[in-house]
């Protein structure tokens, strides 16, 4: 495999204008798969006062229309809420719902301003299809297989029109058990019951909180990765933002980084039929489940080492032809 690096974000916007270049996206369309690291500064401002946020570029560009979270338990980890066993995906809509108008003209009247909510039918067919084939990837490999969508059904048409498209890609996939929940009570049972859940699916806004809340029972957003899919294209990248506090300091959890370059990989494997690309992800997947049951851990998991720890403790569990790659 060839990695090239290239530069985006908050810096970047400083010095030249925009958060990420015109050329970058032209090389990054070329390549297999991007993985996008931690980018914002909360102090770096757009002109109509958003933050910078290239990613949102890239899901636009390359058309990803899913990002799917996975959320799994790790064993060494302590949990301070009551839950039972946690393992399972919420997979978030990112080209539409909340988010779809972002880029409309802005006119502040300094007395009002709404934002519109946009659900497709040719998106959402897409994105529910996507979810009955991970239930029932998830399935083949042991675990309930269901699939749960979260709306606002109740107050919202658009959340009504989400869920008729729903029930009607259901019918398409009768082998697999369904599920439709309020957020706002799917987010309480969140807490409560964890283990209802399998896999989770959503609009876009509603996807970007809800699973935060569910990496919450994990232990933190620091293990928490993504693959945001499109149809040519992927890109994979931590949960979490950035963390300007603790730049420098040696205190960021890596792992969330680790586990979204192990999705690549097995997303780049599976694709290409490249067996080496899939036992690396499979290799480098257990060896953070080693690591976190051994330690070390960083601040946000309750340990006091640092992120060259804990990098090193994942590394001296890969073999040799894994780690001089």
């Amino acid at each position: 495999m060839r990695y090239a690096s290239y530069e985006a974000g908050a810096e970047f916007y400083r010095r030249s204008g925009v958060g990420i270049s015109s050329e970058v996206m032209d090389e990054l369309g070329k390549a297999d798969a991007m993985l996008f690291g931690a980018m914002g500064l909360p102090d770096v401002r757009q002109e109509d006062g958003r933050e910078v946020a290239p990613q949102l570029e890239l899901r636009e560009h390359f058309q990803l229309y899913a990002s799917i979270r996975p959320i799994q338990q790790f064993e060494g980890i302590l949990r301070t809420l009551r839950s039972g066993k946690v393992s399972m995906e919420v997979i978030r809509e990112t080209s539409e719902g909340l988010f779809a108008h972002r880029n409309d003209p802005i006119v502040v009247p300094d007395e009002s301003v709404t934002d519109r909510l946009t659900i497709t039918r040719a998106t959402s067919e897409r994105l529910f299809e996507l979810a009955f084939e991970r239930a029932k990837k998830r399935r083949a490999a042991g675990s309930q297989g269901t699939v749960t969508l979260l709306d606002k059904s109740n107050a919202l048409p658009s959340f009504v029109f989400l869920r008729k498209i729903f029930d009607e890609v259901a019918v398409r996939h009768p082998e697999i058990t369904t599920e439709r929940l309020y957020v706002d009570s799917a987010s309480m049972l969140m807490i409560l019951d964890p283990d209802r859940f399998d896999v989770v699916v959503t609009e876009n806004l509603l996807g970007d909180i809800v699973s935060e809340l569910a990496a919450g029972l994990i232990g933190g957003i620091g293990l928490s990765p993504s693959a945001e899919i499109g149809v040519a294209h992927a890109l994979f990248q931590p949960c979490h933002g950035s963390a300007p506090d603790l730049a420098g300091r040696g205190l960021a959890d890596p792992l969330a980084t680790v586990l979204s370059a192990a999705m690549l990989l097995d997303w780049v494997g599976q694709r290409r039929a490249d067996d080496r690309a899939i036992a690396a992800a499979t290799a480098i997947n257990a060896a953070v489940v080693a690591a976190i049951r051994q330690g070390p851990h960083t601040p946000d998991l309750g340990g006091t080492d640092s992120t060259e720890d804990v990098t090193q403790a994942v590394i001296s569990q890969l073999s040799p032809e894994l780690t001089s790659v």
